[in-house]
Formats: C-alpha cells, sequence, structure tokens
C-alpha cells in the first residue's frame, strides 16, 4: 500500500523542481504559471502575476481538452510551471499533468518564496 510520502516522492522524481530565480526568470517569457492551491489560499495571499488558478481537485478537468472546464492556455506543449504552498501540491499536479501526456512541467514550490524573492504578484 502507498503512502503519501510515496505519492510525493514519486512526483518530486517526475517533475523537476526549479529555483524561484529560475521561475522569476521565465516569467513573462511565455511560461504558463498555474497556482494549483484552492481560491480561499490564493484570496490570502495572493498569486504570481498572471497565473492560471487550478485548484489540485480539479486539474484533471480544466487540463483535459475534452471537458467544458479546460483552461485554453494550458497546452499539452506549453511550458507550465506550478506552484502551490509549499510545492508537494504542485509536485502531485505536476505528475497527474505529466501522466495526462504534458511535456514541459515543472514545480517552482511555495508562494511565500516566490512573494519574498520578489516574484511578479498580484491579489
Amino acid at each position: 500500500m502507498k503512502t503519501a510520502e510515496d505519492y510525493l516522492e514519486e512526483a518530486h522524481g517526475a517533475v523537476p523542481k526549479i529555483s524561484t530565480e529560475e521561475g522569476i526568470a521565465k516569467h513573462g517569457s511565455g511560461t504558463v504559471f498555474v497556482d494549483v492551491r484552492d481560491a480561499n489560499s490564493i484570496a490570502e495571499s495572493g498569486t504570481i502575476a498572471g497565473a492560471v488558478r487550478a485548484p489540485r481537485g480539479m486539474i484533471e478537468f480544466l487540463a483535459d481538452p475534452a471537458t467544458d472546464f479546460h483552461i485554453p492556455t494550458m497546452q499539452k506543449d506549453a511550458d507550465l510551471v506550478l506552484i502551490c504552498g509549499a510545492g508537494g501540491q504542485a509536485a502531485l499536479a505536476g505528475k497527474t499533468l505529466k501522466d495526462m501526456g504534458y511535456q514541459n512541467v515543472s514545480n517552482v514550490g511555495g508562494f511565500a518564496a516566490w512573494k519574498d524573492a520578489g516574484g511578479p504578484v498580484e491579489t
């Protein structure tokens, strides 16, 4: 039987972790930033400027072009950078996207580190 740690280890193995500085350098270059936190968390802290809001619990529906919920900027060949509160949810959501055929998915970790590093934010 798998544990939460097993799932996280598998996700971290499948989804590259990039530094906050690497993420900030990608901002504004056509990279699609995806915040996988729920709406309440984003409302409390803000998010990356221009980020797609795709809660982890809806990621399969939002990423699948065959559903009515698909987010058009989430394309299988797009450069996607995921963020969450600390990095775990982003890794797990990234693994799901990889399993769905998304090719360029990375995890920039937690929003607090992004904000502390001076990354562009919005409320």
